[in-house]
C-alpha cells in the first residue's frame, strides 16, 4: 500500500453522488452571507443532472471497468456498472463549475478539487484516463448549460429589446 492510497480513496469516496459540492454550496453561502437557495439548486441540478447523464452514457457504452477487463488490475476500491464515462469525474466538474459561477475567486479551488476527485478515480483503478477526461468534459458542459438556462430569463427580464424600429433622433 502506497502512502497516497488514502488520500486517493479519500478523495474517491467524497466524490460520491457530488453530495460535497452542495454542501460546499451551502456553506460558502452562509459564510459569505449569500441567499443559498439559488446556489444550492444550481450545485444540485448541475451535479444530479451530470450524474443522470454519465448513466445514461454508462448504459450505452458498456465500457468494462479496469478491474474487470485487466487481470492484473488490483483497484483499491470496489465499484460496479460500467466504466465510460466517470461520474465522479462528470459531478465534479460540474459542481466546479456551478460553484465557480458564485465564487469566481474561488475557482482554481474548485477545479482542483474536481480535479482530484476525478484523478483519485483512475489512481484507485476503477477508470481509465480517457472515463475521466470525458466526465470532465460532460460536467462541464453540464453546468454551462445550467448557468446559461437559468441566466436567459434574468437577462432578458433586465434588457430591453433592442430593434432597429425605434423612433429616430433629431
Amino acid at each position: 500500500m502506497g502512502w497516497l492510497d488514502p488520500v486517493f480513496v479519500g478523495l474517491s469516496i467524497v466524490g460520491y453522488f457530488g453530495a460535497i459540492w452542495i454542501a460546499l454550496a451551502a456553506v460558502l453561502s452562509l459564510a459569505t452571507r449569500k441567499h443559498a437557495a439559488f446556489p444550492v439548486f444550481l450545485t444540485a441540478a448541475s451535479v444530479w443532472t451530470a450524474d443522470l447523464v454519465a448513466l445514461g452514457l454508462k448504459a450505452a457504452v458498456e465500457r468494462p471497468r479496469p478491474g474487470t477487463a485487466i487481470p492484473q488490475a488490483d483497484p483499491l476500491l470496489g465499484a460496479g456498472g460500467w466504466s465510460f464515462p466517470s461520474g465522479h469525474a462528470a459531478t465534479a466538474f460540474a459542481g466546479a463549475v456551478a460553484l465557480s459561477y458564485f465564487w469566481r475567486r474561488g475557482a482554481p479551488l474548485f477545479f482542483g478539487l474536481a480535479a482530484a476527485i476525478a484523478f483519485s478515480r483512475v489512481y484507485v483503478g476503477v477508470h481509465y484516463p480517457g472515463d475521466v477526461l470525458a466526465g470532465a468534459a460532460l460536467g462541464t458542459l453540464v453546468g454551462l448549460a445550467w448557468i446559461a438556462a437559468l441566466r436567459l430569463p434574468r437577462r432578458s427580464a433586465r434588457a430591453p429589446r433592442q430593434s432597429g424600429a425605434g423612433p429616430q433622433a433629431g
